[in-house]
């Protein structure tokens, strides 16, 4: 159910239980990421913005960071 969508923007997860948490780090496909806080407010200058799939980001071909057109960054948050 949280990858069932086409967008990929920010997705949160509630728990305590640590494999809970461990899985959706590893499966959940989404920019950005919080765990056990609210799923907005992404950080100016700490948390990079951008997602996955149609909420993803694009680069020009040739320009500086064309390489990282290649991977798919994801920025986790965690209250502990």
């Amino acid at each position: 159910m949280a990858n069932d969508s086409q967008y990929g923007l920010t997705g949160a997860l509630f728990s305590n239980d640590k494999q809970h948490i461990q899985q959706a780090r590893e499966q959940f496909f989404v920019g950005n990421l919080y765990v056990n806080r609210k799923c907005t407010g992404a950080m100016v200058g700490a948390h990079p913005f951008g997602g996955f799939n149609m909420s993803g980001t694009d680069s020009k071909a040739g320009g500086p960071d064309y390489l990282l057109l290649f991977l798919q960054a994801k920025s986790i948050a965690e209250k502990v």
